[in-house]
């Protein structure tokens, strides 16, 4: 197997179903035969790892796929941090809510709602204060290389070197 460098443009549909498949399932097989390499998708399915273009798009869809894991969880914890309780509030004091006014509510900074024997109702809230914390810590880790790229880039490269002990022989 050979490492060639070609542009990521110049991907195929199918490499570019395999990058994304992989990104799921972690298993060069598994990419190969979702991306339609039905012949020894094993094999296919390496020496497409072992392309540094290949290598290059499954980078970028990990970066993406960890960039938009973080607005999301940014975005979580803004609302428990700043969002409203109004209508928790208002939950309390409705003696029997119909579904489509629970549909109609922003219960999103609830963590629990109990309804002990007695009757009353018990709200329990996610934390503000450690939503708070996590958004001034920031919630991507800066370390650099993402742990999936690095073990992606770790298996590549014994596949490489495997190939080439082979060519040696």
């Amino acid at each position: 197997m050979e490492v060639r460098n070609v542009k990521t443009k110049g991907l195929s549909t199918r490499e570019k179903e395999f990058c994304r498949q992989y990104i799921c399932s972690g298993s060069a097989k598994s990419a190969a035969i979702c991306a339609g390499y039905t012949k020894n998708p094993q094999k296919k399915g390496e020496e497409l790892l072992c392309r540094e273009d290949i290598m290059s798009e499954i980078l970028r869809l990990c970066e993406m796929k960890k960039q938009t894991a973080a607005e999301l969880a940014r975005t979580g914890y803004r609302r428990l941090a700043f969002g409203s309780i109004a209508d928790a509030v208002s939950l309390l004091y409705m003696e029997s809510p119909t579904t489509e006014q629970l549909e109609k509510m922003d219960l999103f900074s609830v963590a629990e709602i109990k309804r002990p024997k007695d009757g009353s109702m018990e709200i329990k809230f996610f934390d503000r204060l450690k939503a708070l914390e996590k958004l001034s810590q920031g919630t991507v880790e800066d370390r650099g290389v993402s742990p999936v790229y690095e073990a992606i880039r770790q298996g590549a490269d014994a596949l490489r070197n495997n190939e080439d002990k082979h060519n040696e022989d």
